[in-house]
């Protein structure tokens, strides 16, 4: 069985983070494990608060890790302090893993910054690096690109410069256009789109963090970036789809589609 680590913050309500990796990695068939990087109290209507793991924590859960069990693919999500980022940093030089996915937690729902400049600074010239792929959605890349995206030929710019800054695969997200779900992949210089219809489900709380989970199964799972890319659209596609229905708020998506 294929071994698949998640680096993240906890959503004790299980439709995002950890808990929806979990559930992702499962789907897929791979062996899950997590270390948590923040715990948070929120639900379907919002987060409502956050707790930071200590750096030195971070350390010691990726030692039990990678010193135990070796990943075969590591998706990274939620990282909000510069010192947590730092050790991170520090693991992925000593332990060298493969298949590594970045989903960069940086805007909140309501458009809000998460991080500090600084540990903007750190993640975009720390962390990246060590990525085979990136996954921002489109207020992360307006951010990462100092552009506005507001059409294909945008997301395209917007995905160049970012892939040109940090030499790595990059995958804008769409969910956010107001017509359509198109994600546009840079991979190799090569530009690939990945059409979707806008699906009609306010539903769709942790898409980003299951999306990435997919992706990252699929690579531990030997495919390439780009059919990872695709059977992961397709299961979030599927999960969205499915219409599960839980919470007083944007709920959950249905992580046992497959």
């Amino acid at each position: 069985m294929k071994k698949v680590l998640t680096i993240a913050g906890s959503d004790c309500s299980g439709g995002a983070g950890i808990q929806a990796d979990l559930k992702t990695f499962t789907a897929h068939k791979v062996y899950g494990m997590s270390i948590i990087t923040a715990l948070t109290a929120q639900n379907t209507t919002g987060v409502y608060g956050i707790f930071n793991t200590p750096a030195e924590f971070v350390k010691q859960q990726m030692d039990c890790v990678f010193s135990d069990i070796f990943p075969d693919a590591v998706k990274i999500g939620m990282v909000s302090v510069e010192k947590t980022i730092d050790t991170i940093v520090d693991m992925l030089n000593k332990y060298s893993p493969k298949n590594i996915v970045i989903d960069p937690v940086m805007i909140s729902t309501s458009g809000s910054l998460l991080l500090d400049k600084n540990a903007v600074n750190c993640l975009v010239k720390k962390l990246f690096p060590f990525a085979n792929i990136i996954t921002p959605n489109i207020p992360e890349a307006e951010e990462l690109s100092n552009i506005k995206i507001l059409s294909s030929d945008d997301m395209i710019k917007a995905g160049q410069i970012i892939h040109n800054q940090i030499k790595t695969a990059v995958l804008i997200k769409g969910g956010h256009l107001e017509n359509t779900a198109d994600d546009m992949l840079i991979y190799e210089s090569n530009i690939y789109w990945f059409k979707a219809e806008k699906i009609n489900n306010p539903n769709t709380h942790g898409t980003g963090c299951t999306l990435s989970s997919a992706i990252a199964s699929n690579l531990a799972n030997g495919y390439n970036i780009y059919t990872s890319v695709k059977l992961a659209k397709e299961y979030v596609t599927k999960a969205i789809k499915s219409n599960l229905n839980l919470g007083k708020g944007n709920g959950p998506l249905n992580h046992c589609i497959f």
